[in-house]
């Protein structure tokens, strides 16, 4: 049974930091792509960014690009999603997924709230 898990979302002011971890299960971790999307109240779901493989990392979203940054430990089958000088619009709800042909697995989803 395919899962994964996100947490580490919470409460943080404005420039503060906060780490999320995506752990996934009943898959091969280490081989297949991992991405971090998000959802702010009211909006579409957008890509933030991919792990396409251990030695690769992309930030999609231009806002995004110098604060965040992916590690993966796959020993642990865990993604990491470092989110440093967090701002407001960095509010949302935060999923991973996966791609396992033909279905897409999600997280349910670690809520980050950044107060100004």
């Amino acid at each position: 049974q395919v899962q994964l898990v996100e947490s580490g979302g919470g409460l943080v002011q404005t420039g503060g930091s906060l780490r999320l971890s995506c752990t996934g299960s009943g898959f091969s971790f280490s081989t297949n792509r991992i991405d971090w999307y998000r959802q702010a109240p009211g909006k579409e779901r957008e890509l933030v960014a991919a792990s396409p493989n251990p030695n690769n990392a992309i930030i999609y979203v231009d806002s995004a690009k110098g604060r965040f940054t992916l590690s993966r430990d796959n020993a642990k089958n865990t993604l990491y999603l470092q989110m440093n000088n967090l701002k407001p619009d960095d509010t949302a709800v935060y999923y991973c997924t996966v791609r396992l042909w033909p279905t897409d697995y999600w997280g349910p989803g670690t809520q980050v709230t950044v107060s100004s």
